[in-house]
């Protein structure tokens, strides 16, 4: 039962209304080809991959029936390509963070779940923590052997914990968006209000609702002078700007970025009317001070 009746405005609905991919007994060429790329689509984060990138022989050893599903997500979980994609090049938090996404569909429940799984990485090794996901019950309980995981953080049934819906969001940013595709880069997007045991509003990902989502860029972009007036000894009102999605006169339509704005109240009006020619979409506007 999904928990929103209203997944297309959220962005989520051509996961919500889609059926989870099963490679069932007496499976067919064409079954097997859908289940391999479904693997690749959700297990790299929907990160585009070369032909000469595909593994192979694994792939062969799934066609042949020699391994289960299972066992083909694991062995990606913990190939070279894999590795390359995720772990060397983010932090760990950010890796377990996506480890969950990738290997059982939801968001960590808890900062528990974090440093648990840093602990067996440290101790045991990354393939040994990879294990720990895919051989856990909830993965049993979900996915068993012949089912590709899938986002199930979308979807509310008895026992699941609502916070997994809201964290999810952090994580998913759109469908046709990438894992490695995020303003946010290689940081974690969950330790603060992990750590907090907070909760953060749903945002709908990029494209998926009215407004868009307002991301701030890894190196950060809030201006750091105020433009308009001077700052001292005045009383016009400043005011910031969130904006999401503007295109830059010189970028090709296909770059976009979020940007930030404090201007006072009499250049308030002309700037959104600037923001608006550039194909901006305005996230906020609030009083920044």
């Amino acid at each position: 039962m999904a928990i929103t009746n209203a997944a297309s405005s959220l962005g989520t609905a051509a996961y919500s209304n889609a059926s989870p991919v099963e490679l069932r007994p007496n499976f067919s060429q064409d079954d097997v080809k859908v289940v391999i790329n479904a693997v690749y689509r959700h297990v790299l984060g929907n990160d585009y991959i070369l032909a000469a990138d595909r593994l192979v022989g694994l792939e062969s050893l799934l066609t042949n029936g020699q391994i289960t599903v299972r066992e083909f997500v694991r062995a990606v979980a913990k190939s070279e390509l894999y590795k390359s994609k995720f772990l060397y090049s983010n932090f760990h938090t950010r890796v377990i963070e996506l480890n969950f996404k990738h290997l059982l569909g939801r968001a960590p429940y808890s900062e528990a779940e974090v440093i648990e799984h840093l602990d067996r990485y440290q101790n045991e090794g990354y393939d040994a923590d990879i294990d720990s996901y895919i051989d856990s019950d909830e993965y049993e309980a979900s996915f068993g052997d012949s089912v590709v995981p899938y986002y199930r953080g979308f979807t509310n049934k008895v026992g699941d914990r609502t916070v997994g819906f809201t964290r999810i969001f952090r994580l998913y940013r759109g469908y046709a968006n990438s894992d490695r595709a995020q303003v946010a880069g290689s940081a974690s997007r969950l330790a603060t209000e992990l750590a907090q045991n907070s909760v953060s509003p749903i945002v709908g990902a990029s494209g998926g609702n009215d407004g868009w989502a307002y991301q701030p860029a890894k190196q950060g972009n809030t201006p750091t002078r105020a433009f308009g007036r001077s700052s001292v000894g005045s009383e016009d009102r400043l005011y910031r700007i969130e904006v999401a999605a503007i295109s830059l006169p010189r970028y090709p339509q296909v770059r976009r970025s979020n940007r930030e704005y404090i201007v006072s109240y009499k250049e308030l009006n002309n700037t959104l009317q600037r923001i608006s020619k550039l194909g901006g979409k305005v996230a906020s506007v609030t009083i920044a001070q």
